[in-house]
């Protein structure tokens, strides 16, 4: 049995942040702005392997899958599939010219994190990262999980971390 303990608490101490419905909405577009972005610009400089092409793009996402598989087989498999899709994506982008590249990878972290911001102000707290930087982890396993309750899947799941959530609302 999956101990699923770490991604309770993982989510829940997110969860805090992230009451408003409108706050949860920017984080819901801006986040995989600010993770595509990442990987566009992370996907230069580029090695050609044997087969394989290396980026830093390619080893951040593999780190970060792994942490996110570890966390949780569902959700991490499904945001490390939407990870690889958006290393992909940002390999195609940063083929193309230097300012369709930086403007590409620029332009989507910063309207990501206006929309980050926005929904900070909407919410009437300051972002999670301020206080525990594992947030920024944490933000696109949230907007998984966040997807997945929306489907009616991982129910269970959802009342843990609201539990958890409440039970924490009392810290600062």
């Amino acid at each position: 049995m999956t101990n699923h303990a770490p991604l309770i608490e993982a989510l829940a101490r997110y969860r805090r942040y992230h009451r408003a419905r409108r706050n949860v909405a920017t984080h819901a577009l801006g986040i995989p702005m600010i993770v595509l972005a990442v990987e566009i610009l992370l996907s230069r400089p580029v090695w050609e392997l044997p087969g394989f092409t290396l980026t830093p793009s390619v080893i951040a996402t593999a780190a970060a899958a792994l942490y996110y598989l570890k966390l949780d087989k569902l959700l991490g498999g499904a945001l490390a599939l939407v990870l690889i899709g958006m290393a992909r994506l940002g390999l195609e982008i940063a083929q193309m010219d230097t300012a369709v590249w930086l403007g590409s990878g620029i332009g989507l972290f910063v309207l990501g994190w206006a929309l980050q911001f926005l929904g900070h102000h909407f919410e009437g707290r300051k972002p999670a990262f301020l206080d525990d930087l594992r947030s920024l982890l944490i933000g696109p396993l949230f907007v998984t999980a966040e997807a997945a309750f929306a489907l009616g899947l991982c129910g269970e799941l959802k009342a843990e971390i609201e539990r958890e959530s409440q039970s924490l609302m009392s810290l600062p």
